[in-house]
C-alpha cells in the first residue's frame, strides 16, 4: 500500500505592521501522520465521534533544533503531540477552510480531493514570549473525545514579535 495516499504542503509569509512582507517561505512538504489514517478510518467506518480539523496548534519545538542545519524529523508512525506541552491553538472556527481544484489551486465551491487551511497570527499573537519563537506546528481532529494529529511540521526558528502577522496556509491532497 502507497504511504502517500495524502500530501500536504505549506506556505508562511511574516507580515509587518505596514502590511509588508517580510519572508515568504514558498511551499514545502508537511508530514502526514498515521493518526491521520486512523483518523479517516474512522470516517470511512461511520464512526460517530470522527471529527476532522478542529484546530491549528502553533509550538516552540526545542531551542536545540536552532543549532541545527535542520530540526530532526520524527517518526509520523509514532507521532501524536507537538513538543511544546503548551502550544497556541487555534479553533477551527478561527481557521479558513476552503476547497481547492487541485488542477489550477483557484478556489472551488465544489468539494475537491485538496482542502487549504489558513491560520493567521495577528499582532499579539500568541500573547508571550514577545519574540515568540515558533518551531512546529500541527493541525489537529478529533475521535472519541481524543485528539488525533493529522500533519507535522518542524522548521527553522520564526520569531514572530507581537507587531507581526503570520499567515500559515496548509494544504491537504487527497
Amino acid at each position: 500500500m502507497s504511504e502517500n495516499f495524502i500530501e500536504g504542503i505549506y506556505r508562511d509569509r511574516l507580515i509587518g505592521p505596514n502590511d509588508e512582507v517580510l519572508s515568504d517561505s514558498g511551499w514545502k512538504s508537511n508530514m502526514i501522520v498515521l493518526r491521520c489514517r486512523v483518523l479517516l478510518a474512522g470516517f470511512m467506518k461511520n464512526e460517530g465521534t470522527a471529527r476532522g480539523i478542529q484546530s491549528l496548534k502553533f509550538g516552540k519545538g526545542d531551542p536545540a533544533w536552532d543549532q541545527l542545519a535542520q530540526p530532526p524529523k520524527p517518526d509520523p508512525n509514532s507521532l501524536e503531540q507537538l513538543v511544546d506541552a503548551s502550544p497556541f491553538s487555534i479553533p477551527v472556527a478561527n481557521l479558513k477552510l476552503e476547497y481547492l481544484d487541485p488542477r489550477t489551486s483557484d478556489l472551488s465551491p465544489q468539494a475537491t480531493n485538496c482542502v487549504q487551511i489558513t491560520a493567521t497570527l495577528g499582532p499579539s499573537q500568541p500573547p508571550a514570549p514577545d519574540p515568540f519563537p515558533l518551531r512546529e506546528f500541527g493541525l489537529f481532529g478529533q475521535m472519541n473525545n481524543r485528539e488525533f494529529m493529522i500533519d507535522y511540521v518542524r522548521h527553522p526558528v520564526i520569531e514572530k514579535d507581537s507587531l507581526m502577522t503570520l499567515e500559515r496556509k496548509v494544504r491537504l491532497i487527497f
